[in-house]
């Protein structure tokens, strides 16, 4: 009496991109076992692409949701066998906004704007706004230097990335480090990358300072480590001086520095702008983005934004300083924009405003 042979399983597919604790603008990359004649993409219920296959390798681009999710890729062979392989942790980005190079020009409907919202805010501010995908955009005031505060955690998590190979590992001590830097700004985990990078507060935030410079940020100067944290809490865009706050010795910087900044993070998560040649990878790049979409403060670039957009920022606040900057994504686009405010009579809610009203006046431009 003969027997029944089951065929063998399928083996399941090979994801490249995207990673896990990364973001992506919707490259879907791997190869798929032998005999596969179809691959399809999902997330959750819906299915994203279905496409036929030939060969073993697949690169497809999808629109995933603004959102982090887990992305599923099932490979179908002739005879309808199916297996599949899932990334869990994606953030998802719009395709439209992915990473490219762009001239900066002056766009004057914008900069009419911009100076107007500048000149009504009571204290001293610094703006620049840039399209990352036209290169149009405006500036106010945009190299005057302001207390730093927290938003320089983003240049440390640079030089930490630098300083090593591959993203963090889930667990690790550095991975645990720069989430409680970037994600809840903590001030004790900014001190210990420091002291990781270089065996103290000060010679870390000299490697600070030298990433910098390598960037071109010659405005900015990181000055040792945090106070502790307390328990419990066409013409090109102007880049000129109109005022500067009076402030002591101390960390600094400027919304042109801090807007390159994030345009060189943003950049490096394809490969491109200055950080690849400095040691940072595409990978660790979306990583970065990745912690940056976790920041839950939609009090300031995200003031006024609606669902759906997405911001990707490091703020900053001292008594007399709040700041804000980062990169802000909707479906057909991105731009930069860093908005820092002084005042020496302190700050309350008028600074978030204004860069809520810098974004939302950006993106109804830019759209």
């Amino acid at each position: 009496m003969g027997g029944v042979i089951d065929a063998p399983a399928l083996p399941p597919p090979a994801i490249v991109a995207p990673a896990p604790r990364e973001v992506s603008f919707g490259l879907v990359v791997g190869s798929a076992p032998v005999g596969t004649r179809r691959v399809i993409v999902r997330v959750g219920e819906q299915v994203l692409a279905d496409r036929p296959l030939r060969g073993a390798r697949f690169s497809l681009r999808v629109d995933l949701p603004p959102r982090i999710v887990s992305v599923r890729v099932t490979a179908v062979d002739g005879v309808g066998r199916r297996s599949s392989s899932v990334v869990a942790g994606v953030r998802g980005l719009p395709q439209r906004a992915a990473p490219r190079a762009a001239t900066r020009q002056l766009d004057h409907v914008l900069s009419r704007s911009v100076v107007g919202l500048a000149r009504s805010f009571a204290g001293t501010s610094g703006i620049y706004v840039q399209d990352l995908v036209t290169g149009r955009g405006a500036a106010w005031n945009a190299t005057a230097r302001f207390p730093a505060a927290s938003t320089l955690k983003l240049a440390v998590a640079v030089t930490v990335l630098r300083a090593r190979s591959g993203v963090p590992a889930p667990g690790s001590q550095v991975g645990a480090l720069l989430t409680s830097m970037l994600v809840r700004s903590d001030n004790d985990a900014a001190n210990a990358l420091e002291v990781w990078l270089a065996g103290s507060t000060s010679a870390g935030s000299a490697r600070v300072n030298e990433t910098m410079r390598a960037l071109g940020l010659v405005d900015s100067e990181m000055y040792g480590g945090y106070e502790r944290t307390p328990q419990g809490l066409a013409a090109p865009i102007p880049i000129r001086t109109e005022s500067s706050p009076a402030f002591g010795v101390g960390k600094y910087t400027t919304a042109w520095d801090l807007a390159r900044l994030a345009r060189a993070v943003y950049l490096a998560a394809d490969g491109k702008g200055p950080l690849p040649a400095l040691g940072v990878t595409a990978s660790e790049a979306r990583h970065l983005l990745w912690l940056l979409a976790l920041v839950d403060d939609r009090g300031k670039l995200g003031r006024y934004v609606a669902p759906g957009v997405s911001v990707l920022h490091k703020a900053g606040w001292l008594a007399t300083a709040r700041h804000d900057h980062g990169i802000v994504l909707w479906e057909g686009g991105a731009f930069v924009a860093a908005v820092l405010t002084w005042n020496p009579r302190g700050l309350g809610t008028s600074a978030d405003v204004l860069a809520g009203r810098v974004a939302a006046e950006s993106l109804k431009r830019f759209r």
